[in-house]
């Protein structure tokens, strides 16, 4: 792995999506680079080796992409964070605000692990409310989030408000426009 690895290079922002006014980080252009992907599960690797990770919850979809690679490498179960109505098995649920309305998302109860430490994963963390509600699926099914991790952080959209003080760890940080 380069620690000199420059991933802003490896992402595409996009002025005006999905309207005007918003400047989008697009991690597909990191997935379509395999210097820049490798650079991304090296570095979840170096972050949590060791750590006492019990499980990681990968919330839909692109998180599912970094963490899959990052559990096998040191062996752990990937629990699923999805859309409502998508996992077939007994799922618990829970809702959160986005910009217009609210969406909810689901875990198999059964995966969690009881009494667990359980890494979060996404692609991006903007303002938490994914990642809160995350927290709160893991709380009700006997786990504990010990961490977040995302690629992407934009910590100006305080996501610190949602999350209090559960560690986040991002490999980049973008400050607005």
């Amino acid at each position: 792995m380069s620690e000199g690895f420059n991933l802003d290079d490896a992402i595409r922002k996009v002025p005006g999506f999905p309207k005007e006014g918003i400047l989008f980080y697009d991690i597909t252009s990191v997935l379509a680079n395999p210097d820049a992907f490798r650079y991304c599960i090296d570095s979840m690797v170096r972050l949590y080796k060791g750590s006492g990770l019990d499980a990681v919850a990968a919330i839909e979809s692109r998180g599912f992409v970094f963490a899959a690679p990052f559990c096998d490498r040191l062996g752990l179960p990937l629990l699923l964070v999805r859309k409502k109505g998508k996992l077939p098995g007994r799922t618990i649920s829970a809702s959160y605000e986005l910009e217009y309305g609210r969406a909810e998302i689901e875990m198999h109860v059964d995966d969690i692990p009881s009494g667990g430490k359980v890494l979060i994963v996404d692609d991006l963390i903007a303002t938490g409310g994914t990642v809160k509600a995350t927290i709160e699926l893991l709380r009700r099914g006997g786990a504990e989030a010990v961490g977040v991790f995302s690629v992407v952080g934009l910590p100006y959209l305080e996501y610190d408000k949602a999350l209090g003080d559960l560690p986040v760890r991002t490999l980049i940080e973008y400050f607005g426009e």
